[in-house]
């Protein structure tokens, strides 16, 4: 009874891998544009992509950023200066990587870039702390997205987009999560008004890792800043006992994150270089076993998962 269906499964499976296991070849004529970088996925996905002989084009934040990741670069990668949060940076990138691709079109995409912080409960926050992130994380994809396009379009290209397995769960309060769901709305219509054109949009969803995004330091000090602002009506409301378990809770971060940062960018490649590349890519252990399919739970039950063993408020019921 079971055979048969065991045997569909196993078909399914083999055709599975074997799509998605074809790659493409002849990658170093294509270039790809990669923001962000300076440290994390972007430096390892830009290293990890030139080591294969393709034609990188990394955008960093800072000079620092440039100079570290030209010592462990080949001579054909290239680096510009980019600020996501400024048009006029952008316009500049996109007209920079033009004059290096001249007819070929820009066969890659990766917008990698982002920040975690301000971040933390809602109401110690104000609305300037939420769109510092929005502007990176969201609206920084938009502008480099619509300015680069053309060149996409031209070769026919790949857009990849790093969003969070917090564009499927808030599982912070501030702007992060809001720019992640962001992503994964835009990146859809994205990829339907591009499939006419061959170009193919892909999603990656990371788990917990180890980047400064999660660098529990960092997050203790934005915790304290955030605090530290709120009105004293609402550090009242919260109160300091409150202030020092969501600090705490903090450092339950650092075990739940991998430094095998290449979980991530090996999606990156695989969107990148696959003759049929994913939709959206779960990567890390935690994405594709607890978080992923936490997030199809019902709303009531995944509520209870999230605030059970919370702190109390000093004026909570």
């Amino acid at each position: 009874m079971w055979l048969p269906l065991l045997v569909v499964l196993g078909l399914i499976f083999l055709y599975r891998w074997h799509r998605q296991s074809q790659l493409l070849e002849d990658l170093s004529d294509k270039y790809v544009f990669i923001t962000g970088c300076d440290t994390g996925f972007g430096n390892l996905l830009a290293k990890q992509l030139d080591s294969q002989g393709i034609n990188v084009l990394a955008a960093c934040l800072t000079e620092k950023g440039i100079q570290n990741l030209m010592k462990e670069a080949s001579s054909r990668l290239q680096t510009v200066i980019l600020d996501v949060t400024d048009s006029q940076s952008v316009n500049s990138a996109a007209k920079w990587a033009s004059t290096i691709i001249k007819e070929k079109g820009l066969w890659g995409l990766v917008n990698n870039a982002g920040i975690g912080i301000p971040g933390g409960p809602n109401e110690w926050l104000s609305k300037d702390d939420f769109l510092k992130v929005i502007n990176v994380n969201l609206l920084g994809v938009v502008d480099v997205t619509l300015h680069f396009l053309p060149l996409i379009r031209k070769a026919r290209g790949r857009i990849v987009n790093v969003s969070s397995v917090a564009g499927r769960i808030s599982i912070c309060g501030g702007g992060y999560c809001i720019s992640k769901y962001g992503i994964e709305c835009f990146s859809d219509s994205l990829r339907n008004e591009m499939h006419p054109f061959g170009v193919k949009v892909s999603i990656i969803e990371p788990g917990f890792f180890s980047t400064q995004i999660t660098n529990t330091d960092l997050q203790k000090e934005n915790l304290k800043i955030c605090w530290e602002k709120a009105s004293e009506e609402v550090r009242e409301a919260y109160g300091e006992e409150y202030f020092r378990k969501v600090c705490r809770s903090v450092d339950m971060i650092g075990p739940l994150c991998t430094e095998k940062l290449s979980r991530v960018t090996n999606c990156m490649k695989h969107a990148l270089t696959a003759v049929h590349p994913w939709t959206r890519y779960s990567a890390g252990w935690d994405a594709k076993f607890i978080l992923v399919p936490l997030s199809y739970l019902p709303t009531a039950v995944l509520d209870f998962l999230q605030t059970m063993g919370q702190p109390k408020p000093a004026q909570g019921i």
